[in-house]
């Protein structure tokens, strides 16, 4: 089958950074579903992982956590697909990716596909769609307990990102609460407010100063998605005594010291988390994925599929991994077919 891999952490500029390959067709075991690809996403996971997780004994590591695609065969205990069912999921870190033909993955991550879009659109959607919603009602738990004395509000750092753009439009679909997003170019601006946010504020200005200049007081809830030690100490001022604070990226280092004196609480989000350690819940990733689907088919979510790069190549996965790095990505970027 054909696919997509690497054999050396490279620098994405590098020919040899993402290399067409040819590899066997895997075969399904246990709750395994074996699909066909129709789709993928291109997530800032996998230029992390491209560029620092080097594959032994000279073996391919192909990327790639997002798709939709055919179910072609299942494994013996499969029982939640069949073949022919049109799925997407966000796969497994531990596992090979999807930038490849056929992919297996465990039918317990998997979600029904939207009916009402096509391979690309949905392919833009479950790997941000999870961290998104595991971030606001399992660990900031959004619906649950309030914040006394706080603004019924949501910041989200980085609005105009793949997880910011679903976490915009879950907000506001599933809560009452206000919607804050940050973006500091216009067309990112316009994309935020687009996607339903009520208000949008310039995070290259300090935050504390955006966020008292709209009047609704200190915000319960801060979901940081990109850059948080250049924004913790902004945070820190604004936030609402008692609120609750999540982040999902990788700071080098972080001093939540700042954060003591109002006891905020701090919450990491890893959506891979369920399906590397085999938790007692991983099937709940594929019960949310199946209403991510249907608030889709009900016209309550959209795609935030922004660019479309061509078909699943080397050429066009280097390009979106460089576009990624640049930090100037807005949405999702797609590829589409073999």
């Amino acid at each position: 089958m054909r696919a997509v891999g690497y054999r050396s952490s490279l620098p994405i500029t590098e020919a040899q950074s993402l290399v067409d390959i040819d590899l066997s067709r895997p075969v399904p075991a246990g709750r395994d579903l074996l699909v066909e690809v129709r789709a993928v996403s291109v997530n800032p996971v996998d230029t992390k992982v491209r560029r620092n997780v080097a594959p032994e004994g000279g073996a391919w590591k192909v990327l790639g956590w997002d798709a939709a695609g055919v179910v072609v065969e299942t494994g013996p205990e499969a029982s939640l697909f069949k073949p022919g069912d049109a799925v997407f999921y966000a796969g497994a870190i531990d596992r090979p990716g999807t930038d490849a033909e056929f992919h297996l993955v465990d039918e317990r991550i998997v979600g029904a596909k939207p009916v009402t879009l096509g391979w690309a659109e949905a392919a833009a959607l479950p790997l941000t769609a999870i961290t998104a919603w595991e971030t606001l009602f399992d660990r900031l738990e959004v619906k649950g307990r309030g914040v006394p004395g706080a603004a019924p509000a949501l910041l989200i750092v980085g609005g105009a990102g793949g997880v910011g753009s679903i976490a915009i439009q879950l907000a506001r679909t599933l809560t009452d609460l206000t919607v804050i997003a940050t973006a500091s170019r216009p067309e990112t601006q316009a994309w935020a407010k687009a996607l339903g946010a009520h208000h949008v504020v310039d995070h290259s200005r300090p935050l504390a100063g955006e966020i008292a200049a709209l009047g609704i007081g200190a915000p319960a809830f801060v979901f940081s998605t990109t850059n948080t030690q250049d924004h913790l100490a902004q945070i820190a001022e604004l936030i609402a005594p008692q609120g609750r604070f999540a982040l999902i990226d990788d700071p080098k280092s972080l001093d939540i010291m700042p954060l003591k004196r109002k006891s905020v609480s701090i919450h990491w989000e890893a959506m891979f988390t369920r399906s590397l350690f085999g938790t007692a819940d991983m099937a709940q990733q594929g019960v949310l994925l199946n209403e991510v689907s249907r608030l889709v088919d009900a016209g309550a979510l959209r795609t935030t599929l922004a660019e479309r790069f061509g078909a699943i190549t080397a050429e066009n996965l280097r390009r979106a991994h460089a576009l990624i790095e640049s930090g100037r990505s807005r949405g999702k970027i797609v590829l589409e077919g073999f």
